[in-house]
């Protein structure tokens, strides 16, 4: 039986990288690329040779176009992108190392996504053919009108029976046009069945308290019962070079815990929550259990760290070789 498309929403930024690892400081050029968090998550997928859309807003401009250029050729369906007023936003990247902290600086303020409107896009044509909606909580954080069309998009999946998904991914300094994280994201998480948190994202969205990951979710499923699975990714950082990531899941019934990588010399960390979503959505949509689901989408996690840009360029087929343990560093030929 043939897949059915996910669908992805969000804004997408021009990411501008000091080479190699200059600082903002040294640089005298910046390499050029167009990235954002749902985006990511679309581009993994059509890799991976699932059917993807991404649906976001662009300014009317060259720039605009180059950034759909950038989705096509990643496979993802653009049919539905609108364009308008407002800017590109961007983002600049410092890649640290060793013991040296990468930065990001954003500079996105006024951009055309965020002058989205509800009633711009037809959500019951974006959803023909599609089986599954991933959001993330930049989105809403964004613009009130961003809001409103996220709750849009979040109330369409689900009467048109997709499964939905949704990144919380709080970023404190987002929240600036006179809402709160706890304010806007619970009535997009009350229709969402499955979340990705921490303990912080439910602190600050949902006011949920609860230390425990396992005792914070029971929490989040008692007060949202729409909501069936929430997991997470774990991160030791013993330098920017340097870090060690797992993956755990509660499922509403036990908590599941991936295997750990030891990633000794990191490329680039930017995306790796992409892949990782990406990952699990590819694991459920195929048939896998949770744990497999889990422990593919930390592999996959795992392979972007060797990978320059936001996008995991690695296939199916590379992640379950990882996932199996299989020609780990070797050369193939």
């Amino acid at each position: 039986m043939a897949i059915k498309k996910v669908i992805t929403f969000g804004e997408i930024m021009m990411r501008l990288s000091a080479p190699a690892f200059a600082r903002f400081t040294q640089a005298d050029r910046f390499q050029v690329l167009y990235a954002g968090s749902e985006a990511n998550v679309a581009a993994s997928l059509a890799i991976m040779g699932i059917p993807a859309a991404h649906v976001t807003r662009f300014p009317d401009s060259d720039l605009g176009v180059a950034a759909v250029q950038t989705l096509r050729q990643y496979g993802v369906d653009t049919d539905h992108i609108i364009y308008g007023d407002g800017r590109l936003g961007l983002y600049f990247l410092e890649n640290g190392a060793m013991h040296r902290s990468s930065k990001i600086i954003y500079d996105r303020f006024d951009s055309a996504f965020a002058r989205i409107q509800a009633g711009e896009l037809n959500w019951e044509e974006v959803f023909k053919d599609a089986q599954w909606f991933h959001w993330t909580g930049i989105t809403p954080a964004i613009s009130q009108g961003a809001a409103d069309v996220c709750l849009e998009a979040i109330q369409a999946a689900r009467k048109n029976g997709l499964t939905v998904s949704g990144d919380i991914n709080y970023r404190r300094n987002l929240w600036q046009y006179g809402k709160s994280a706890a304010e806007v994201m619970p009535a997009l998480i009350e229709m969402t069945d499955i979340i990705v948190g921490g303990t912080t994202d439910f602190e600050n969205s949902l006011n949920i308290t609860e230390k425990s990951f396992e005792k914070a979710c029971q929490q989040v499923i008692k007060q949202y019962p729409a909501v069936k699975k929430l997991t997470s990714t774990l991160r030791d950082s013993v330098s920017s070079s340097h870090n060690k990531i797992s993956a755990r899941l509660w499922n509403g019934k036990q908590l599941l815990t991936s295997a750990e990588y030891d990633l000794t010399h990191i490329v680039d960390r930017v995306g790796a929550g992409d892949a990782y979503m990406a990952g699990i959505i590819y694991g459920w949509v195929t048939g896998k259990t949770d744990q497999q689901a889990i422990e593919f989408g930390i592999a996959a996690s795992a392979l972007k760290h060797a990978i320059e840009g936001d996008v995991n360029l690695a296939t199916a087929d590379e992640i379950e070789t990882l996932v199996k343990g299989e020609n780990v560093g070797k050369l193939l030929r």
